[in-house]
């Protein structure tokens, strides 16, 4: 008589082949992409309509910024074993990206019909929104489509592509810095975070067990606190000029970012978890920080605000494009 074999259910299939939730037939990205995004709308309400106005949100997201965001970065890096060659093929295709990203930004001055009604100023403070990006969402993304491996893939990509994005966004308004360009970088705290991370994980380092579940509830914390924080800082105020302008760096961010991102993939010959996060990563929304930097740089803070938040907005439709449309061609 034929020896019967154990029947295995999907989810004991997933976790004996770490195969990602996102990669089952028939997946609900709006269901998938709710969580995160009900978060954000949360933020915004609690800060429009309740006591816990702005001032206090913009300490709780320098919070999350400075400690909690580093915290989970290095600890994700550091508790995944690190493929170097594999590595490589994805770490190629993020800079890929963000160089492709920062050139269609900046060549927006010189599209047909469009660059006679961009003011240099204007284009300068916005055009990084259209290749910078919410690490706050990508992170919580990134752990509900592929769990640790996901994360381990979106730490690698937020630390090459930050001191990229720094530089493509910081350089046309280095003139107006307040402080020196380099120190600004070397001191970014995501870039300490995944830095420190990678070298502790070459290294053979590893978090006592004892101080692991505090760890990771910091990194839980950050996750949550970071979308709400992203909500609390939607702006729709300033987008009555500049519309043309407006339109064509979200177009980039929300179109032709992921449209890239799926030739990437293809040519660097990315795994599924790799790709699948690549995708992501290249429809997010754009960072909340832009409208900080421009501001701080003597720009046209209000305005890139109502990018920022149009941005966000319009997540919620490049994230299953990506995803649901472009995902199945790699």
């Amino acid at each position: 008589m034929p020896e019967r074999r154990p029947t295995v259910t999907c989810g004991q299939q997933r976790r004996l082949w770490r195969v990602p939730a996102c990669y089952s037939q028939g997946v609900n990205f709006a269901q998938l992409l709710f969580p995160d995004f009900s978060l954000i709308l949360i933020g915004y309400l609690i800060c429009r309509f309740t006591p816990l106005n702005r001032t206090v949100w913009t300490q709780v997201e320098q919070l999350v910024y400075f400690l909690f965001f580093p915290v989970l970065l290095f600890h994700s890096i550091l508790k995944s074993p690190l493929d170097l060659g594999a590595a490589g093929n994805l770490v190629g295709a993020g800079w890929a990206l963000g160089l492709g990203g920062i050139a269609m930004a900046y060549s927006v001055r010189y599209w047909p019909g469009l660059g006679q009604h961009v003011a240099a100023r204007q284009h300068a403070a916005s055009a990084q929104v259209a290749f910078r990006f919410n690490s706050f969402i990508g992170l919580a993304l990134a752990e509900r489509l592929a769990g640790p491996p996901g994360l381990l893939v979106i730490a690698l990509l937020i630390g090459v592509s930050v001191p990229l994005m720094n530089i493509g966004a910081v350089w046309p308004m280095a003139r107006h810095a307040e402080r020196g360009f380099w120190g600004e970088l070397v001191r970014n705290p995501l870039i300490i975070g995944t830095a420190s991370g990678l070298v502790a994980n070459l290294a053979g380092f590893s978090i006592p067990g004892w101080a692991e579940p505090t760890v990771n509830r910091i990194g839980g914390a950050s996750l949550t606190l970071g979308l709400m924080a992203a909500g609390a800082g939607m702006q729709l105020s300033a987008l009555n000029h500049a519309k043309l302008l407006g339109m064509a760096v979200l177009l980039i961010r929300h179109l032709l970012m992921p449209l890239w991102a799926l030739a990437l993939c293809l040519m660097f010959g990315l795994n599924q978890v790799q790709a699948t996060i690549l995708l992501m990563f290249s429809a997010l929304p754009t960072a909340s920080s832009c409208y900080v930097l421009a501001a701080r740089m003597g720009y046209d803070g209000p305005y890139v605000a109502a990018l920022v938040t149009v941005s966000t907005v319009l997540g919620m439709l490049s994230l299953p494009l990506a995803l649901g449309v472009l995902r199945p061609f790699v």
